[in-house]
């Protein structure tokens, strides 16, 4: 008897979940976010104008530049910004798509 109780107290104590302020729980489901935004703005700054390397590094030293924020309304501000700036992105390459394809297909007497 004494074996079954001790073994299920301690079965309860590895079960136990631990508890964690609200604002780390926040700040570990904004994490994936924030990787998400990362490898999103890195695939896209390869065709970047002045070149993969410049976007890269520039956008490492962004992304360096808030590694301390802890604050989970300014994670949330600053994925907002580089939602802006992936959207700024998509419409100067369709852009430039464009321009490249009316250079193509259209004289300059139209």
């Amino acid at each position: 008897d004494d074996y079954g109780s001790g073994l299920v107290k301690k079965i309860k104590n590895q079960t136990r979940k631990k508890r964690v302020h609200p604002n780390v729980r926040m700040a570990n489901s904004l994490r994936g976010e924030v990787l998400n935004l990362y490898k999103n703005l890195l695939f896209l700054g390869r065709e970047y104008p002045l070149g993969a390397d410049y976007f890269r590094s520039r956008l490492k030293a962004a992304f360096l530049k808030n590694k301390d924020v802890k604050d989970p309304e300014k994670i949330k501000q600053l994925i907002a910004r580089g939602e802006f700036v992936i959207k700024e992105l998509e419409a100067l390459y369709f852009l430039r798509k464009y321009r490249a394809m009316k250079q193509r297909y259209y004289s300059d007497d139209n």
